[in-house]
């Protein structure tokens, strides 16, 4: 089968380079039916590795029939076959494509108990080597305001940038992080504050998402006061939102809004007792990545960009909070979208998109 050689090097960089396998991983792929040629390079290239490549295929139409089935006896015994499979499995590359954010719409609240259900096992799989990244669809990109041929080329180019590069440019910004306590965001309808005080922080440039191009830490749990408000369009449980406010009180979210369902938004920050605190906060440095795609994986990465994450925080970075969700909401500061700045204990960092201080400025595009 003939392929796009770009899709054979992508398969290179997330064997290689994201999961970094080994003679005998035992690796999963979890992709949708559309993803064939991906999948197909992936496992010549695993093959190549001497790993072991497992393949499970997903549908759209299949996967919420299967959430409108779905009863607490078969939750719990998914919970289990999961559980026990997780034993043998060294790694995951998960490829998504959907063609479009209402897939679940009829079923959002099957989709809560899902991950509710198998919130235990999360952090088990978090702990594996995983990446996850999206596949091309015509739908994606009608999203994004482009042809598909365009939007094809766009993503297999954004998904093949120089991540070790990357990884060296984030070196004097995770420097900068590490030693912050208190954190400033300014934007139309933003003035935030919190603190980032010894917790860890983790620099992103391909080994989890394809694309990347983000530096993440979270916020002191009870630090953030202020008020916040995302620029970009945020697909969740269905619904896409737009203009979502939150203001914040010694950490918790005491207000929100949207331009959208304001009683759904509010079931989403009642989830649990961690949904209305913030799990991560993070810094988008993508060059290629300039404006919203409607998709979480690119916008989150935009270059001039921020996200401030209601709900669980990782591991890698955690400040103690613990939820079912993991919303990242994305603020660009960029002077198209009305700019903004973050200060790092009262020095200006970056000013409308781009970083001010010396050792950052590689960052810039």
């Amino acid at each position: 089968m003939l392929q796009d050689e770009r899709i054979l090097r992508l398969a290179k960089t997330l064997v290689h380079h994201s999961l970094q396998v080994e003679a005998g991983d035992n690796i999963v792929i979890y992709a949708s039916v559309v993803a064939k040629p991906l999948v197909l390079a992936l496992i010549d290239e695993l093959k190549r590795a001497n790993a072991n490549p497992f393949v499970e295929v997903s549908d759209d139409d299949y996967t919420n029939a299967l959430y409108k089935a779905q009863n607490q006896s078969v939750l719990d015994l998914k919970m289990k076959w999961l559980n026990e499979k997780l034993k043998d499995v060294d790694g995951f590359i998960s490829i998504q494509a959907h063609e479009s954010d209402y897939v679940n719409a009829d079923v959002s609240q099957q989709v809560l108990d899902y991950r509710k259900a198998m919130q235990p096992l999360q952090k088990t799989r978090l702990a594996k080597k995983w990446v996850l990244l999206n596949y091309p669809t015509p739908g994606a990109a009608h999203k994004a305001k482009m042809s598909y041929s365009d939007y094809v080329d766009f993503m297999l180019d954004v998904m093949n940038v120089d991540y070790p590069q990357m990884g060296l440019d984030l070196i004097p910004l995770q420097k900068w992080m590490e030693k912050t306590d208190k954190v400033r965001l300014v934007s139309p309808g933003t003035d935030l504050t919190f603190s980032i005080k010894d917790i860890n922080v983790v620099p992103c440039y391909g080994q989890n998402n394809v694309p990347d191009g983000e530096i993440y830490t979270a916020p002191v749990k009870h630090s953030v006061n202020g008020t916040i408000t995302y620029n970009t369009p945020s697909p969740y449980r269905g619904i896409v939102f737009k203009n979502v406010s939150l203001t914040f009180k010694d950490g918790k979210i005491i207000q929100c809004s949207s331009d959208q369902n304001q009683e759904l938004l509010e079931g989403i920050f009642d989830t649990d007792d961690g949904a209305r605190f913030v799990g991560e906060f993070a810094i988008g440095v993508n060059p290629m990545i300039t404006k919203p795609m409607t998709d979480i994986l690119y916008d989150e990465k935009i270059m001039g960009s921020i996200h401030f994450t209601p709900g669980m925080s990782y591991d890698s970075a955690p400040n103690g909070n613990d939820s079912a969700i993991h919303w990242d909401l994305v603020l660009i500061q960029t002077p198209e979208f009305g700019g903004g700045e973050i200060w790092f204990d009262d020095v200006l960092i970056r000013k409308d998109g781009l970083f001010v201080i010396d050792e950052l400025k590689p960052l810039n595009p």
